[in-house]
């Protein structure tokens, strides 16, 4: 077999299914067939609104795979081993990277968007994007690692969660994923906050303490326990609105701390009253990009491991569907630019 099939994004607003060559490897690289591939929210505009950075481009930057083959330097894997795909092929030199900021150094790449990625059903990284996954944990479950990494990443910036009351502003995959891996990592008690019943409903099978539905009226000053969880906060804002980034400066407490994981798409502006409460709240407000520490990928992708080998992070009712190549280009084009409820996945085997 010299061929496989894949999916690109031949121009905006477009996927197809093609026949291409399977890709060469280096002796750095390793060849891997992919098992299961996962929409992100991020490759919706990439694919319906402009955001791809070339045309024709392969996404795919969550997705686990079995080693087929490697190069002669490679050290890590073997063929036979399960690995998840970490995305970000950072610069090593540069001065950011230097130390451990991966996220923020020049001049790197990206699988499954500079990159060919993981809609396909062999892709060749190199060496230091395959995440080794051990015994106790599944294929699908690494195609949720990079997703749960993103939330794992501010709880880390921020020192942990541990004693701490954990607010999760926007509960989709990401918040979800957030949410849970907060429990897990000793939050003192979980809030989740939408304007979605369902999704509410769901974060309550999943854990958490607390709900608020903003849609309804008068929904924060009839929540009586915020009074209970009113010092000691991490907020974790992922839903990426001005309305949300203003919430999160309303719910806060004093000297909470803010983490902004949501990727805003529209221009922010807001009242010198509701700037000043950050002052007069003292709030420690923080951008979080992407999810990768020192040493490379970071304590976010190890953590994960432990947490999935507990049984502490469930994906099964984050799932929409799990769905061959055509399926799944008729699923994603019937969202028609709008976002999934719950997980696409791609299975090639």
């Amino acid at each position: 077999m010299t061929t496989m099939k894949e999916i690109v994004i031949p121009q905006n607003n477009q996927l197809e299914i093609r026949e291409t060559d399977i890709p060469e490897y280096g002796d750095y690289d390793v060849l891997v067939k992919v098992i299961y591939s996962g929409l992100c929210g991020s490759d919706i505009p990439r694919i319906f609104h402009h955001g791809a950075h070339f045309y024709p481009v392969r996404l795919g930057h969550e997705f686990s795979a079995r080693v087929v083959a490697t190069g002669s330097k490679v050290m890590s894997v073997k063929a036979g081993d399960h690995i998840c795909c970490v995305p970000l092929i950072p610069n090593f030199a540069a001065p950011e990277c230097q130390r451990g900021f991966y996220s923020l150094g020049k001049g790197y790449s990206f699988v499954g968007s500079r990159l060919p990625g993981g809609n396909a059903q062999y892709v060749t990284m190199p060496e230091s994007s395959c995440f080794l996954l051990p015994e106790g944990v599944t294929p699908l479950q690494g195609a949720f690692f990079e997703p749960v990494t993103v939330g794992v990443h501010p709880i880390l910036m921020a020192g942990g969660c541990q004693d701490k009351n954990v607010i999760v502003l926007g509960v989709g995959t990401i918040g979800l994923l957030a949410m849970q891996s907060a429990k897990a990592l000793g939050a003192k008690s979980v809030t989740a906050v939408d304007i979605n019943h369902d999704r509410l409903e769901l974060a309550k099978q999943l854990g958490a303490d607390h709900v608020i539905n903003v849609a309804e009226d008068n929904a924060l000053e009839s929540a009586a326990f915020l009074a209970d969880i009113h010092f000691d906060q991490l907020i974790l804002e992922t839903a990426g609105t001005p309305q949300t980034f203003k919430l999160a400066l309303k719910i806060a407490g004093p000297r909470a701390q803010v983490a902004l994981i949501g990727t805003l798409h529209k221009d922010l502006s807001m009242t010198y009253t509701e700037y000043e409460q950050i002052l007069r709240k003292e709030l420690l407000v923080f951008g979080s990009w992407m999810n990768y520490s020192a040493p490379f990928p970071g304590d976010e992708w190890r953590l994960t491991i432990d947490m999935f080998r507990s049984g502490q992070i469930q994906i099964d009712p984050l799932i929409n569907c799990i769905v061959n190549e055509q399926e799944y280009v008729d699923q994603v084009m019937a969202l028609q630019g709008g976002p999934a409820n719950g997980k696409i996945l791609l299975h090639w085997e």
